[in-house]
């Protein structure tokens, strides 16, 4: 008898361990900057930490930068979609036209410059209109970065005309639309290609965020860094946060809990904020190095403005002969925007 109870008891042991590490979970998820740059630092990892403490424990997310998991950063809806990772950051417009309804709100001019109003904005708009685009894989937070500024060698831009002959970088087709109605040549690139390109004369400049500054080292490769005058940013990148949707599936119900509760319009504002941080200190690090901190006059910014609308006017003649309602688009997208502020 002592025997049977014993062997019972060890097989009762046994087969609760067994029970125990099913349910604990490790999530991989890949990202394509530095993990000292802003979303990282100030969402990613307290995401990560915070979906560790809800669930006691039993999630466990490792993050992986730089694409250190394999692929390039525009192919990383697929590899969420397809498994290769668990989850991970994505920029949409990295793959143009693939989801167009997405670029209403990259256009000129129609975010505020706070990235944590634009990204609750994203969410809504997301949830009225993308959710389809995103059916294959499981959306977490739908989000946008602070103000977009031009960073290039030598002085600061001050008119419209400045940007004639000027090689500068874009995240996106809307970025880059804008940066060819104002005279320049754009040259889409994703982030990760951008410093080489500067250091090598590609070329002379590009547009991203002041958080991303300090990662790419642009107070070493560029001179000055610009912005326009007003509430309201030059341009705009839309990111998601997402997971793959077997991944999601398979987890228990008490789990899938957590990863919900850390979702949403919450998450999307979370991941905001952490640009908005991100840029007061990017911004402070290039002001310390004495590069040009140049702010366009509010008559220039007017005129690029303009520019901005005949941007936006086409996009929406072209993606209403795909189909789609442009101008509905435009609607909501400042409709959410303003109801953000």
């Amino acid at each position: 008898m002592t025997f049977l109870k014993s062997t019972t008891v060890a097989l009762f042991t046994l087969a609760s361990a067994s029970s125990a590490f099913a349910q604990d979970v490790t999530l991989r998820f890949q990202h394509f900057v530095s993990p000292k740059s802003a979303n990282p630092t100030y969402f990613m990892q307290p995401w990560a930490d915070k979906i560790e403490a809800d669930s006691n424990g039993r999630i466990k997310v490792e993050l992986y930068p730089f694409m250190q998991l394999g692929g390039k950063a525009p192919n990383q809806f697929d590899l969420i979609r397809d498994g290769a990772v668990d989850g991970g950051w994505v920029i949409p417009g990295y793959q143009p036209g693939r989801f167009p309804e997405a670029e209403a709100l990259e256009l000129p001019f129609m975010t505020t410059k706070v990235g944590e109003q634009a990204s609750v904005a994203a969410w809504k708009f997301t949830q009225k209109h993308l959710m389809d685009d995103f059916k294959d894989i499981h959306l977490i937070a739908a989000h946008m970065h602070g103000p977009g500024l031009v960073h290039k060698k030598g002085p600061a831009i001050e008119k419209v005309e400045d940007f004639k002959g000027l090689k500068l970088r874009g995240p996106s087709r809307p970025a880059t639309l804008l940066l060819d109605k104002m005279g320049a040549t754009p040259v889409g690139m994703p982030v990760p290609a951008f410093p080489e390109a500067l250091s090598k004369g590609v070329v002379d400049g590009g547009v991203i965020t002041w958080e991303m500054s300090p990662s790419l080292k642009l107070n070493e490769l560029t001179d000055s860094h610009t912005d326009v005058s007003g509430d309201k940013a030059l341009y705009n990148l839309y990111f998601i946060w997402a997971m793959n949707k077997d991944r999601y599936n398979s987890l228990p119900d008490d789990l899938k809990a957590v990863i919900d509760a850390n979702s949403g319009e919450f998450a999307s504002a979370w991941a905001g904020r952490a640009h908005d941080q991100g840029d007061v200190v990017g911004k402070q690090v290039m002001i310390d190095d004495g590069n040009q901190i140049g702010v366009v006059s509010e008559e220039e910014t007017a005129r690029m403005m303009a520019l901005g609308e005949e941007v936006t006017a086409e996009w929406i003649t072209e993606i209403t002969k795909k189909g789609l309602d442009g101008a509905a688009l435009v609607a909501d997208a400042k409709a959410f925007v303003a109801e953000s502020q």
